[in-house]
């Protein structure tokens, strides 16, 4: 059996654990910089905010509506999902995290388990260690779990928040139920052409014929129908090392001085060799991007992008920060204005097994001071070791100006009782 334990509205959420006063009101996140909102609570949703509204168009009406209107307080989300993430373990050590607010759960030899009993306790110990509501969708494969979770999601008072298809009746009835378009891994493409065959519910679409559904489409659709029919063909994803990583983000405001461009990808080069370091891995080659506001017509448009290949694999921020910007020098160009710039690194092999070159190999000191700089922003948090050219106050530079306390990444913060 598979579990889908999905966080409910998990970023309102998060906010409501810290700030009582903010249950069943209307909540919206916004975007970096404070530009779309990007989650809503259900009371948020009943009053028609929009999902991607922009906030300056839908401030006038989140005031009258009262809705509590927040920037996005990555540290404080990510530090929660940590958390409940933990706790899944302590119930199978099977578990495929599947975004930050939902995660894939496989039992093995559970067979005599009640689930949902099983899915209540899941429930409840999550609400309880960190005050986020869940909702737990147990089924035979991880599609028909995601259908399972929508159900406990769509109809709480029935559910409790806990739905186990465990029977043949409860498979046909629930993929009768869920819509084409709402079939977990049923893309728009997808979608159009089990349209034009008839389908509008799952179950039309595991009517299809196997050899016409093979011929027609990948064997990842193949593999989706025999999910939904009970046979398990979509197993978890086991983790892996990535094989690029990369840096982007939108800047506060628009840059058009050279400096400023030039710090920013300074900090996002030393967050690549960062990433690069945790996961034991070094790169041959570095890209950088930079392009003006695409939504600004009436400015100068700019889009450019640059390569470099290196002779030899680092993980050194020195290097590739140092290597990014001369990337940057190069394909900037005077009086435009700046909005967005990302760094990436690929080309990646294992630090500690890769093909030595004779001549041409990375300075023997950049390993110990990598190590030492990690040591110590680890140890005091919030990156007090940077580069010369970075900006010593900040690492990312958004307009945050609704900004939640981080209330568990940061000890200035932390609730205080009286």
């Amino acid at each position: 059996m598979y579990a889908l334990v999905d966080c409910n509205n998990f970023y309102a959420s998060c906010e409501r654990a810290f700030n009582p006063n903010l249950r069943n009101k209307p909540i919206a996140i916004l975007s970096n910089n404070d530009g779309c909102v990007i989650s809503r609570s259900d009371e948020a949703k009943i009053l028609n905010l929009p999902m991607g509204a922009p906030i300056f168009k839908w401030d006038a009406f989140c005031k009258a509506n009262n809705i509590e209107v927040f920037s996005s307080n990555y540290p404080l989300y990510g530090d929660m999902s940590s958390r409940v993430m933990t706790i899944l373990e302590q119930f199978t050590p099977d578990v495929e995290i599947y975004s930050i607010d939902e995660a894939f759960l496989e039992f093995k030899g559970f067979d005599n388990y009640n689930f949902v009993d099983y899915g209540n306790q899941i429930r409840q110990r999550i609400l309880k260690w960190t005050g986020i509501p869940t909702c737990v969708g147990i089924a035979p494969t991880k599609a028909l779990s995601k259908v399972a979770n929508k159900i406990a999601r769509k109809f709480p008072e029935k559910t409790k928040g806990v739905y186990v298809i465990d029977s043949e009746e409860k498979r046909i009835k629930a993929l009768r139920w869920i819509k084409l378009e709402d079939v977990w891994g049923v893309g728009h493409g997808l979608q159009k052409r089990l349209q034009a065959k008839g389908c509008k519910t799952a179950f039309d679409f595991v009517k299809l014929p196997d050899e016409w559904v093979r011929k027609n489409f990948s064997i990842t659709g193949w593999k989706l129908k025999k999910d939904l029919e009970g046979v398990s063909k979509i197993k978890l994803d086991e983790v892996t090392t990535k094989r690029a990583i990369a840096t982007t983000r939108s800047f506060e405001y628009t840059f058009s001085d050279i400096d400023n461009i030039k710090e920013r990808i300074s900090t996002f080069a030393t967050s690549c060799a960062e990433k690069l370091r945790k996961q034991g891995s070094s790169c041959y080659m570095i890209y950088v991007t930079l392009s003006s506001d695409r939504h600004k017509k009436d400015l100068e448009q700019h889009r450019a992008s640059q390569v470099i290949s290196l002779p030899y694999p680092t993980d050194s921020s020195l290097i590739i920060s140092q290597q990014a910007v001369l990337a940057v020098s190069h394909i900037y160009k005077t009086g435009v204005k700046y909005k967005r710039a990302g760094v990436g690194v690929t080309g990646l092999v294992p630090t500690d097994n890769y093909q030595l070159q004779m001549f041409d190999n990375e300075n023997p000191k950049h390993k110990p001071l990598m190590h030492a700089i990690d040591k110590l922003n680890k140890k005091y948090e919030n990156y007090k070791v940077k580069l010369g050219n970075q900006d010593l106050k900040r690492t990312w530079k958004m307009r945050q100006e609704r900004l939640s306390p981080r209330y568990t990444t940061n000890i200035k913060d932390i609730i205080k009782v009286k």
